[in-house]
């Protein structure tokens, strides 16, 4: 391959690609969810609706195709379209990646918002490592006030979404860690230093 711009592009897009599938790999291997999983009978219903879908997909085109279909979980029921970003940009390769992105509604409609958002900023990319660590950023908040109605991630988000309007950009990964760790620490949850939210 040429060591060109479009060369290096290539490679980019490869390498991102590859992460990604390692992911979605790791996400459905993991035992230890820190929200429940979409019940196994509703995974099926899912992947029977999935059917309907012609993958590679765009959030747009499954939003389109079966947005109102409802997916349970313990905090309760979600249409597909309240956890999928509806952008042509967000594109999801299988219906593994569709239920690995669904199966923590919090952290799924918070990100739903972020990346929204931030398709309203000019020549703004949202990265697929910023996404993830955005991500589990909604993971570790999730995970401490589980028994809070999830206020920890609706908090954090609104906080994203207000500085993606206010300064038309996207705000660090480290910034978004810190303020959640801010936040937690105002609520009077522990944040070691060891921890992700540990800045």
């Amino acid at each position: 391959m040429a060591d060109d711009k479009n060369g290096r592009d290539k490679q980019a897009q490869d390498a991102e690609r590859r992460q990604q599938e390692r992911a979605i790999a790791t996400e459905l291997e993991r035992g230890d969810e820190q929200e429940p999983p979409i019940e196994t009978d509703e995974r099926t219903g899912l992947e029977a609706a999935l059917e309907a879908v012609s993958f590679p997909a765009t959030g747009t085109t499954i939003v389109a195709t079966i947005g109102e279909y409802e997916v349970e979980s313990a905090e309760g029921s979600y249409s597909i379209e309240a956890l999928l970003p509806e952008t042509d940009t967000e594109q999801f390769d299988s219906p593994a990646a569709v239920r690995v992105q669904v199966a923590a509604p919090t952290v799924a409609a918070a990100m739903k918002r972020v990346v929204e958002a931030s398709k309203t900023l000019p020549q703004t990319e949202f990265g697929w490592t910023q996404r993830k660590a955005y991500e589990k950023t909604f993971e570790e908040l999730n995970a401490i006030d589980a028994d809070d109605d999830d206020d920890g991630v609706r908090s954090i988000s609104d906080w994203i979404v207000d500085r993606i309007h206010d300064t038309e950009r996207l705000p660090t990964s480290r910034a978004v860690r810190r303020e959640a760790a801010a936040l937690c620490r105002s609520n009077g949850y522990e944040v070691r230093t060891d921890e992700w939210l540990g800045i």
